[in-house]
C-alpha cells in the first residue's frame, strides 16, 4: 500500500498517520488531515501547513482541537474559514465572529452551525 492509500484508509493507525502528516507530498498531508484517526497533535500541526487545502481539511476534521479551530477561523482563505465554521467543535464565540465574516459563504456556514449563538 502506498502512502496516499495509507493516508486515506480509515483503518490506518494513529501512529502511522502522525508520520504521514509530516510527509513532503501535500496530497498525502491532505488525506492525513481528513482522516478521523489522525491524532489531535498532528491535526494542530497540519493546521499550520503552507498549503490551504491541507489547512481546510484539518478545519473540517472533527478531531481537530477547539483551540486549533479558533486559529483556523482566522485563516486568510475563506474556504478554510468556512470549514472551521462548519465544524461542530468550533467554540461558540468563534462561530459568533465567523457569522460576521467579510465573506458571505463563511457567514452562511457559521449560521448553519447549530452551536452558533442566537441573538437574544
Amino acid at each position: 500500500m502506498n502512502k496516499l492509500e495509507l493516508a486515506k484508509n480509515p483503518n490506518t493507525p494513529a501512529e502511522t498517520l502522525a508520520e504521514l502528516a509530516k510527509d513532503e507530498d501535500r496530497d498525502v498531508r491532505i488525506y492525513a488531515a481528513s482522516n478521523h484517526n489522525t491524532p489531535a497533535e498532528s491535526l494542530a500541526e497540519l493546521a499550520k501547513d503552507g498549503y490551504w487545502h491541507v489547512r481546510s481539511d484539518a478545519a473540517r476534521n472533527t478531531n481537530t482541537p477547539a483551540e486549533t479551530l479558533v486559529e483556523l477561523a482566522k485563516d486568510r482563505y475563506w474556504y478554510v474559514r468556512s470549514d472551521a465554521a462548519r465544524n461542530p467543535n468550533t467554540p461558540a464565540e468563534t462561530l459568533a465572529e465567523l457569522a460576521k465574516d467579510r465573506d458571505w459563504y463563511v457567514r452562511i456556514c457559521a449560521a448553519s452551525n447549530p452551536n452558533t449563538p442566537k441573538k437574544q
